[in-house]
């Protein structure tokens, strides 16, 4: 599908994994002149991504280009269930979704990516979940010609891109001495933190998920977590995004022992704590791990020239704490015209699928905490 325009504007369609994987370094260099990009559009988090989870001849990324210039980028890919629909790649352990547009010329650009979206969703819906708000995917929205639908998803929790003092100062005078006093433990205890180079992501990434499953065993973990599909994926994202300085793997030691880890990811304005394990023994020591990890993702992020520090999807309640700005992604759908009754039908599907779950979630015991896993896990895991 190509697209010629005045202005030297053209979109294609990628339906080669191959092709996608060659994109590497032109996709990297828009990730970085795009503002709004989260670290879930790396070519990095997403081409490893795919190698975990996409099924063959359903790639569908529409990207424009000036002259050979990688301009835009919608990574998207078909499924068939249960409507042919363009869903993100990346779906279901990506917090945030969003297409990618260079700041440089973003109307006329935006207009050719919108463009080529309508003519690779011809027989299709357009599905984007998680689009933060600010996200380009906004503006794609608000500037569709056609059918279109704005439902909720998910809450995420923010903070300022600030050092862990600064932001005990956002708290009650007494919490924040408690916060103080805790901080002080961690360090008598001798627990010592330290951001592990490229060579060492393999071990790293093995330590992070064996603790991560012991910090929930026998407390409904995320399933996705213990699949050999997604340690794959992690360990491979985790490896180039390290190197690129998208992310930082951080391991914490305890005499020597690895007791907690944690992946941190980057993006130009956003520091985001993804996932991290820790050794229950920590637990039965008193050892406020949330605060230990805080304290280094707050570092992180104040170091990062970017101005958000996320702890990303779910409102759990040790959260608040922090008093975060509680901030609720956006699930966009779009279609061309004559889909119109095509995109009601999916608009109807994922409320009522999301007024069951929620139904269901408030009728079980400590509702307060399954309904914070519950908004959490909502996107599930990618389906084909």
């Amino acid at each position: 599908m190509t697209d010629m325009t005045r202005d030297t504007l053209h979109a294609t369609l990628c339906r080669d994994p191959q092709d996608f994987a060659q994109l590497r370094d032109s996709w990297d260099a828009l990730h970085r002149r795009c503002a709004a990009a989260t670290p879930f559009q790396s070519h990095a988090w997403l081409s490893s991504w795919w190698l975990s989870y996409g099924a063959e001849g359903r790639l569908r990324t529409v990207l424009v280009r000036r002259g050979d210039r990688l301009v835009a980028a919608a990574p998207l890919m078909l499924v068939h269930a249960p409507m042919p629909l363009l869903v993100p790649v990346g779906l279901g352990i990506s917090d945030y979704f969003d297409v990618l547009v260079d700041d440089d010329g973003a109307k006329e650009t935006l207009r050719a990516l919108r463009h080529g979206l309508h003519r690779a969703a011809r027989n299709a819906v357009i599905d984007m979940r998680e689009v933060r708000p600010g996200a380009v995917a906004e503006e794609l929205y608000d500037t569709w010609t056609g059918a279109r639908r704005r439902l909720q998803d998910s809450t995420c929790m923010e903070l300022p891109a600030s050092p862990i003092d600064e932001l005990t100062r956002r708290m009650a005078s007494s919490r924040a001495q408690r916060i103080r006093a805790k901080l002080r433990k961690i360090d008598a205890m001798g627990i010592e933190s330290r951001v592990v180079a490229e060579h060492e992501v393999s071990d790293t990434v093995g330590h992070l998920l064996r603790l991560h499953e012991l910090q929930w065993r026998g407390r409904g973990i995320n399933v996705e977590h213990l699949r050999p599909r997604f340690a794959a994926h992690l360990e491979r994202a985790a490896r180039r995004m390290v190197r690129d300085g998208d992310a930082a793997l951080t391991e914490f030691r305890q005499d020597g022992e690895v007791v907690a880890a944690k992946l941190t990811v980057h993006s130009g304005r956003l520091t985001g704590g993804y996932l991290y394990g820790a050794d229950p023994v920590l637990r039965e020591r008193k050892v406020d791990v949330t605060t230990m990890l805080l304290r280094h993702d707050a570092h992180l992020a104040a170091g990062s020239g970017g101005d958000v520090l996320s702890l990303l999807r779910g409102s759990e309640a040790y959260k608040d704490h922090w008093r975060p700005q509680p901030v609720t992604n956006s699930r966009l759908l779009l279609a061309n015209p004559a889909l119109q009754p095509l995109l009601r039908l999916r608009a109807t599907q994922v409320t009522s699928r999301d007024w069951a779950a929620r139904t269901v979630v408030e009728q079980l015991p400590a509702a307060r905490d399954w309904r914070a896993r519950w908004n959490s896990r909502r996107a599930g895991t990618p389906a084909h």
